[in-house]
């Protein structure tokens, strides 16, 4: 289990714990977390699990493959540091305590 805090545009945190093996995405969808839509379900194949990963998480992450880097070309506004898609962030203890932000909107 990890402890995730994903914190909506307009400032309003949620703090929940996700199961070790689930991804960042599914963490906010079985919570229902505001701001994060998966419409591909976590397929990696849209960017409406766009988020800004906290600058004290960004180098422990394991780093974007390809495919992430590509969709993230479609997202509202990425950061080419700190923009993530929460369906390619697999849940292990070591990610106890992210923190993650949504964007403004989600495209």
């Amino acid at each position: 289990m990890a402890k995730i805090t994903y914190v909506e545009h307009n400032g309003t945190e949620h703090v929940v714990e996700v199961a070790t093996g689930l991804t960042v995405m599914e963490g906010a969808r079985d919570n229902n977390i505001p701001g994060i839509e998966a419409d591909c379900g976590g397929a990696c194949a849209c960017s409406t699990c766009h988020v800004y990963v906290d600058d004290a998480w960004v180098d422990k992450l394991p780093a974007k493959d390809d495919m992430e880097e590509d969709m993230l070309d479609f997202a509202y506004e990425p950061d080419p540091e700190k923009s993530r898609l929460t369906c390619q962030l697999k849940v292990t203890d070591e990610l106890d305590g992210l923190r993650v932000k949504m964007p403004e909107k989600q495209i």
